[in-house]
């Protein structure tokens, strides 16, 4: 999460990283990033905190790295790691052969596809979810520890009569284009946990930059959330579970204690 820069110090917004759990919707972990470092280096420190096995790691594009993607093999999990162009020629090569198999005509025995469908809020969303496991092909594939496969998620928006197409790549461990859709998607949650905690928790307008505070203040704010996720008696929404914790104490107990 990053955020502007404080004009009475002079001090740039932390970076802090945070691992989160779709399934469960909590917020597992984080690290903050040293002034002078960036995410990439500290990666690896957070996912040396967590019990991987048998997980599905979902990082973005800053996040594909060889050395990340063999820690979580190592650690017994499967990843799928977003491209972008900070890889070299990977995303050109990934993103030559499945545009050619898309648009023209697929010959890769391989290919593995699934659509699902999303409306609401006056806006329909089709999102076709395309996987390739045959890749020898890819250069220096085996430098990307159990790498199994590329894939594209295919994303169609009508709006107003109006419709816009996108389509994001990606590398997997993968072989399963169910778990590769499921995973894609989950990867998704996290916005809703980053706008959350903005809505809710004002995170974007925190001005916490000295020391050990702002790893600290987001620390809290992480517990919060995270208790009152699990809170199910009250329907409110989190803004509103907080409103009534502070006036409520019987409440605010059973946020805390269950």
């Amino acid at each position: 999460m990053i955020g502007p820069v404080d004009n009475t110090l002079g001090i740039k917004a932390p970076h802090i990283v945070s691992a989160w759990a779709n399934e469960k919707q909590l917020i597992l972990g984080q690290v903050k990033v040293d002034e002078k470092s960036n995410e990439i280096t500290v990666i690896p420190k957070l996912l040396e905190l967590l019990d991987l096995a048998g997980c599905t790691v979902t990082i973005d594009a800053m996040g594909t790295q060889k050395d990340i993607a063999k820690k979580i093999i190592e650690a017994d999990a499967d990843y799928v790691l977003g491209l972008k162009g900070n890889q070299g020629n990977l995303l050109d090569d990934v993103k030559t052969y499945i545009d050619d198999q898309l648009d023209t005509k697929i010959t890769d025995s391989s290919h593995q596809e699934k659509t699902t469908t999303d409306a609401g809020h006056g806006r329909n969303e089709v999102r076709k979810f395309h996987l390739f496991t045959t890749i020898d092909w890819l250069d220096k594939k085996n430098d990307w520890m159990g790498l199994n496969g590329i894939g594209v998620v295919e994303s169609s928006f009508e709006k107003k009569g109006k419709t816009s197409t996108e389509r994001r790549y990606y590398i997997t461990s993968l072989t399963s284009i169910d778990r590769f859709a499921k995973d894609v998607r989950s990867h998704w949650g996290i916005e809703s946990m980053h706008w959350t905690l903005d809505v809710a928790f004002n995170e974007d307008a925190s001005t916490r930059r000295k020391g050990n505070a702002p790893a600290n203040s987001a620390a809290l704010k992480h517990i919060a959330l995270n208790l009152l996720k699990r809170e199910k008696t009250c329907k409110r929404s989190i803004n509103g579970k907080r409103v009534r914790a502070v006036n409520d104490v019987s409440y605010l107990e059973k946020v805390i204690f269950g």
